[in-house]
């Protein structure tokens, strides 16, 4: 027998109290062990239009729901007593006539009529809505994976009603209807026929289907099944979308990119792409990386939580941050290396500054071009650092750029005077190196956060990836970037072109949050090399309340305001886990803090080890918000002046550099927004960043 789990048992079991969520996984792994223990205290639903429904006592009020036939046992539901016999009773589990998916299908005679949600300061209805799919035919919505009951409501779907018409609909129709709202144009599986007997009796063959297995899976032990039940909020450790499974499984015949928005599964992807590379070539080893040591630790923990039921899989999988891998690589592969520290970088290039005659660049200017052109690029001579080509709009004059490259010559001479190196200089040595060899460190290489990655860390990781099948996989979002200039992937080999994807279903933000976050950003961007990453296009499967933006007059009353908001959040029972407040710089921290404080709660100041503490609200600048999520965030201190920083601003060189400011401020910004869930409130403390107005429809 089959024992199977769905995804609706994994967010109803979230919602439990820990002891409720306790005794309920020990039931579950009892069922799992002996189906047939008289313990169990089997109830058929005699109300539910599916016989095949039965409950499981776990409490005194507690029930697990379970649709058991002699084939197979599936988790699909646990609430309290009413709650569960109701759920039970507006559901059936059967096979789509068209799609040939199994679904979980809400009985539609049991649903009130379709209402228009409401949210405080929504704004009001247009008084006549035009219907969206009038002109779609029943036999183009099946294929969309409607339910054949359904087809009636979803032609008489609104603007006002759809997003609340998709919580009723299984997964695939809701995507594919909001979709085709957007503009989109979603995915259509050829049909294949079904017996119409399938419908009755749902199959291996049913519950196999692409669309099924993002919802249904197949435990296989007790291990596995402790694994899925431990973190039920993390659901993508167990279901994928088919979108993303495709990227997972794919084979690519060079350097592959996955892109999307926040939100979109990039992250999850990444980590099922590792995990999908060393199970199917034993003998291969996997690099897991991104660019920091926090980004580093979340990766950890998910392949942890992925591989908990075949850990020997982890004993070819390392997770490191990419200056660590370089570090340990190049004392392996070179020798023993001490790098620069920056104040050490700074106070060169200040005395070589000092020591040229005529010397009229600002400090921050030299940090700028050794940073982003002399270290990046590995410039050693003259000829080099005068041909390098520039994004700069204001030229450099010949004799300009002849008086720099005397300043950074020094600065590197001094650097190896003392022995010192920096990190761009160990990935370039790297390259070199391992670019000669045929036994690279790793097989695969996959990266997440792809965007953020620097020159020499790009040609180090091409020197591994070396143009081999499948080398080298990268995830990332250009809306997302934060901490580098844009350059050309092509340019130091590697080329995604015609082997870039981009996934366009967002699980993690609401439809109202995801779509205001949005307007900070360009609808379609591109990098370098012309690959486009499109935002329209972009569904979100869940609604929510639109988000909140205050300009506050003062400082106090924003931290009265963010305060009260975050009590509104305990009384809604969100766990201070859940919630985090984001600011712009350690200098707008306080602010953060003191309106926790005055909301009566602990504050959990994050670090790089990103680690949420039960019974706390997180608080951490921007910067570190990638790759979190959280049900409720709060962004503080978007005043003008902060976002952007005036700090960067004052210390542009030319435009070129003033409108890559502007624009990973607001990508910042929009990183933040998008780490909220269900609820989102952006504030300032007196006059309003310029990005706010943006932001508001």
């Amino acid at each position: 027998m089959q024992f199977l789990i769905a995804d609706t048992f994994s967010d109803s079991l979230a919602r439990l109290t820990e002891d409720e969520r306790k005794a309920a996984k020990i039931t579950a792994i009892d069922l799992q062990l002996d189906p047939s223990s008289p313990g169990l205290q089997f109830h058929r639903i005699d109300k539910s239009r599916d016989k095949n429904f039965w409950s499981i006592r776990v409490s005194r009020d507690v029930r697990v729901i379970v649709h058991k036939t002699s084939d197979s046992l599936m988790l699909c539901y646990v609430d309290h007593h009413d709650a569960a016999y109701t759920w039970a009773e507006r559901r059936r589990l059967e096979t789509h006539p068209t799609t040939g998916a199994a679904q979980l299908v809400e009985v539609r005679e049991t649903v009130q009529e379709i209402a228009i949600p409401r949210y405080v300061d929504a704004p009001a209805p247009k008084p006549v809505q035009v219907p969206l799919f009038a002109a779609y035919g029943d036999e183009n919505l099946l294929a969309f994976g409607v339910p054949e009951e359904w087809l009636a409501d979803v032609k008489r779907a609104t603007d006002d009603t759809l997003l609340d018409l998709a919580d009723h609909l299984p997964a695939e129709a809701a995507e594919a209807l909001l979709e085709l709202a957007t503009g989109g144009r979603p995915l259509v599986r050829t049909p294949e026929p079904v017996e119409e007997t399938m419908a009755e009796a749902v199959t291996v063959e049913a519950l196999q289907h692409p669309d099924a297995q993002r919802r249904f899976r197949v435990i296989e032990g007790t291990e596995e099944l402790e694994a899925a039940l431990d973190a039920p909020w993390d659901k993508w450790t167990v279901f994928l979308h088919p979108s993303q499974r495709e990227l997972v499984e794919r084979s690519f015949n060079g350097s592959a990119r996955v892109s999307g928005s926040a939100g979109t599964g990039k992250t999850v992807v990444a980590v099922h792409r590792a995990v999908h590379l060393a199970r199917s070539n034993p003998e291969g080893r996997v690099l897991l990386t991104t660019f920091s040591e926090a980004l580093a630790n979340i990766l950890r923990t998910m392949l942890r939580r992925l591989i908990s039921a075949e850990p020997r899989l982890g004993e070819r999988i390392d997770v490191e941050a990419l200056d660590a891998v370089a570090r340990r690589l190049y004392e392996a592969h070179v020798g023993r290396v001490h790098l620069a520290t920056r104040n050490e970088v700074a106070e060169a290039l200040r005395l070589s500054s000092e020591a040229v005659e005529g010397s009229r660049f600002s400090h921050n200017f030299l940090l700028t071009e050794w940073d982003q052109v002399i270290d990046a690029w590995q410039l050693n001579d003259w000829d080099s650092y005068r041909d390098v080509a520039r994004r700069r709009r204001t030229r450099l004059t010949e004799a300009q750029r002849a008086m720099l490259w005397s300043e950074f010559e020094r600065t590197r001479q001094s650097l190896v005077a003392g022995g010192l190196t920096t990190y761009p200089a160990v990935y370039s040595t790297l390259a070199n190196v391992l670019g000669k060899t045929a036994n690279k460190p790793y097989d695969y290489v996959v990266v997440d956060e792809a965007q953020d990655v620097g020159v020499a860390q790009l040609r180090f990781l091409a020197a591994i990836g070396g143009g081999r099948p499948n080398a080298l996989f990268s995830a990332g979002d250009l809306g997302q970037r934060i901490f580098q200039q844009p350059f050309s992937w092509k340019a130091l080999g590697v080329d995604v072109r015609g082997r870039s994807r981009s996934l366009r279903v967002n699980y993690r933000t609401s439809h109202q949050i995801r779509s205001q976050a949005d307007r900070l950003l360009d609808p379609q961007m591109s990098d370098v090399d012309g690959n486009v990453e499109e935002r329209r296009g972009t569904v979100s499967v869940f609604n929510g309340p639109p988000p909140t933006v205050v300009e506050c007059n003062s400082e106090q009353e924003e931290v009265e305001f963010v305060a009260e908001w975050l009590r509104e959040r305990m009384n809604d029972e969100t766990p201070a886990h859940e919630v985090a407040v984001f600011v712009r710089s350690e200098r707008e921290m306080p602010r953060a803090q003191a309106a926790v404080a005055a909301a009566g709660q602990q504050a959990n100041v994050l670090d790089e080890r990103l680690a949420a503490a039960r019974g706390q609200i997180s608080v951490a600048t921007m910067h570190l918000a990638k790759g979190l999520e959280f049900r409720a965030v709060a962004v503080m201190a978007c005043d003008d002046e902060v976002m952007p920083s005036l700090e960067r601003i004052e210390n542009v060189g030319d435009e070129a550099e003033l409108e890559d400011v502007y624009n990973t401020e607001r990508q910042l910004l929009y990183v933040a927004c998008t780490r909220a869930r269900d609820h989102l409130l952006v504030t300032s403390g007196g006059d309003a960043s310029e990005f706010l107005e943006d932001l508001v429809p």
